[in-house]
């Protein structure tokens, strides 16, 4: 009989699987990198010290410094020596650059809407095609917690954007996933325009039908149907475009009528 056996016979627990390095260092980058992209962390915060990470995951202080590493590596933070971790600015370097004055209008939530089809729509055509049980797990979570942020009167930004931000991971193409940090939480257009609102049946009613969209999105890419998922998503957010522009046309009418003749 092995000794594991022989231990467990004699009423000693069964031994733990051995933690992975490897396996702590995404861990903590997942976790750290998802508070930035849900605006708990914000830009210029500060991160937990070393210390206290360590305390948190229960982990070595090797394992902290390379997750933090990472964390630099991607833009996500930026190490000021003697002083601590920061959250970075959204400012990915080159010429490339939308930043919170790129969101000043509501043409401006357009534009980037327009950016986010081109981008969105193959990201869910591919996580279709290589999404995993976690990733599946983690969409359904951010569900959740959206049907949740309904019911307790909130405008479930955060859990839109983390919907989203998963679609993007589980592509397995990191460059995808890096793009939706950068942009953040305000791309989510309820972060600079209160389309609930406006909306004609009300808000609760256009909120419920926003999830019931990404519902659509998360059943194609559970069915691993990489063209409905496409289509689902463009579908999504092609809605939320033309929402917008209906409010731009209404809001200029008001406007033009409420002038003096």
């Amino acid at each position: 009989m092995p000794a594991e056996d022989i231990a467990i016979a004699n009423g000693a627990p069964p031994a733990q699987p051995t933690r992975r390095p490897r396996g702590l260092v995404r861990e903590i980058v997942e976790k750290l990198g998802e508070s930035i992209r849900v605006g708990q962390l914000q830009p210029a915060d500060k991160l937990p010290t070393e210390a206290e990470i360590m305390v948190r995951f229960d982990v070595s202080r090797t394992v902290v410094r390379e997750a933090l590493s990472k964390l630099q590596a991607s833009g996500l933070v930026e190490t000021r020596h003697g002083i601590g971790t920061f959250v970075s600015p959204r400012d990915m370097g080159g010429n490339f650059k939308i930043s919170a004055q790129d969101f000043a209008t509501v043409a401006d939530v357009i534009a980037v809407l327009e950016l986010r089809i081109g981008l969105e729509t193959e990201a869910a055509g591919l996580a279709a095609q290589r999404r995993t049980d976690a990733n599946l797990d983690a969409m359904e979570s951010a569900l959740r917690a959206f049907q949740g942020s309904i019911e307790l009167d909130s405008d479930a930004v955060p859990s839109d954007f983390l919907f989203h931000t998963e679609v993007a991971r589980a592509t397995g193409n990191q460059h995808f996933s890096d793009l939706m940090n950068y942009l953040g939480a305000m791309v989510i257009p309820r972060t600079r325009v209160n389309t609930p609102r406006h909306a004609p049946e009300g808000r609760l009613s256009y909120l419920q039908r926003v999830n019931s969209e990404h519902e659509s999105i998360f059943v194609a890419i559970r069915n691993q149907d990489a063209e409905a998922a496409r289509a689902a998503m463009r579908t999504h957010l092609s809605n939320s475009r033309e929402r917008l522009r209906r409010q731009t046309m209404e809001s200029a009418q008001t406007k033009t009528s409420a002038a003096p003749s």
